[in-house]
């Protein structure tokens, strides 16, 4: 049965279904013909792995996202970055860095952040003399970082999928993602320093007081969301609530950039965004209970301890078996898939859950600008007008990058636990 399940789910991977057609499908079929169970299960399952408290989270920070991407926050995010870092060498390039790490903590998104920020930045780049390639690569790779900095999407998936704290999740994708941001930080110096790319003027003090005073109410929300958690006064699902509120209030009263017609349709696209985790996650749970019922988890990690009792193997193993999968499924899918069957291998070898749930958010934010089915590919090719034969040969460097912060990630636990450890 085991066999004939995937066999089905990737034949109509590649015949082109959607992932959630593919997996559910693919169960539905395998139990009909391999088993006696009645396929009332398939909705019983279904349903319950969409009914957690945790997964409300989900509608409210997508929400969140859209009104922080239509309501100004991304244009005042960039000025104050680019204000503080644009004097210096490779100063615009390192600005949009920055305003990705800010603005994934605000949003969680990384296409809604190529869209706020790439389709600011990609003219300005151009015209401060940094190649078009480079250009092109780094507006579409660095706002995957939006995938790691906390709040993300994928740690509440994984939480949900292993019963892992997201509160946790959150803290320990601080490290990563500021070791992500300053990797791609001095390769920004570098190239501009190899181009002699010229400078901006340094920004006054007014100037630069003048700009975090138009960003301080966009830059709030990420103090908000962790230090409610930690401070007791909400949980990581109602912190959702907590940002959506916020983001809503400071698009329409204070920057006056979004009014109520704004809210409805970017509330609209919210409910579609939301729908579409759902279906997958829904679809995911079946499939994951079948697994679990045919007892492939803990097969994989025999199996693998037959191969090799090296933990560093192991997690180069799954790392590989992750970067594959995210140039295929989005991380959703392949955390939803992978990480019930990751999970048991990693208490064996004794890797934490938190610091596995990292490592496959991390693979999934490379997965978001990897070919051939990274989204970010897309949208950036929306906000460039450019082919995407064009931004791939532009993102190889920062695939380079995003993997030697993928190892040290991988590789030195503390950069995930530190903050973890600490804040307990």
């Amino acid at each position: 049965m085991t066999v004939a399940l995937f066999v089905l789910l990737f034949v109509f991977l590649f015949t082109g279904a959607p992932v959630y057609i593919a997996m559910s499908l693919a169960s539905v079929l395998a139990l009909s013909f391999f088993t006696p169970i009645p396929m009332e299960v398939v909705a019983q399952r279904m349903f319950s792995g969409i009914d957690k408290f945790s997964l409300m989270a989900v509608p409210f920070f997508i929400l969140a996202a859209n009104v922080m991407k239509g309501g100004g926050i991304s244009k005042r995010i960039l000025n104050l970055a680019s204000k503080l870092v644009g004097h210096l060498t490779g100063g615009l390039a390192i600005a949009v860095v920055i305003s990705c790490m800010f603005f994934g903590a605000v949003s969680g998104s990384s296409p809604a952040t190529v869209v706020a920020i790439g389709g600011l930045m990609l003219p300005e780049l151009l015209k401060g003399g940094y190649g078009e390639k480079f250009s092109l690569g780094l507006i579409t790779s660095s706002p995957a970082v939006a995938v790691i900095i906390p709040p993300s999407i994928g740690m509440i998936v994984y939480g949900t999928v292993t019963g892992v704290s997201v509160g946790d999740l959150f803290i320990g994708g601080i490290g990563p993602g500021i070791v992500w941001g300053l990797v791609v930080i001095a390769y920004c110096y570098f190239i501009a320093k190899k181009d002699k790319v010229p400078v901006q003027e340094k920004a006054s003090l007014k100037e630069i007081l003048i700009a975090f005073k138009e960003a301080a109410w966009a830059l709030g929300v990420p103090f908000i969301i962790i230090g409610g958690i930690y401070g007791g006064i909400f949980t990581p699902t109602e912190s959702a609530v907590v940002a959506s509120v916020y983001a809503i209030f400071v698009a329409i009263f204070i920057y006056k950039q979004l009014d109520f017609k704004g809210l409805l349709d970017e509330s609209i696209d919210a409910a579609v965004g939301t729908a579409q985790v759902m279906i997958l996650l829904a679809a995911a749970s079946i499939f994951s209970w079948i697994l679990t019922r045919q007892q492939i988890p803990q097969a994989l990690a025999e199996g693998l301890i037959a191969i090799t009792n090296s933990k560093v193997t192991i997690l180069l193993m799954m790392n590989i078996i992750l970067l594959v999968a995210g140039m295929f499924i989005d991380p959703a899918s392949a955390t939803t898939i992978l990480a019930p069957l990751f999970l048991p291998l990693a208490i064996n070898y004794g890797i934490d859950p938190i610091h596995l749930g990292i490592i496959m958010v991390v693979n999934g934010a490379i997965g978001m600008f990897t070919p051939p089915f990274g989204l970010n590919l897309f949208v950036a090719t929306g906000v460039s007008k450019e082919p995407v034969s064009k931004i791939i040969s532009g993102i190889v460097p920062f695939v380079i990058l995003s993997l030697i912060t993928m190892a040290i990630v991988t590789y030195v636990p503390q950069v995930t636990m530190f903050f973890v450890n600490t804040m307990k």
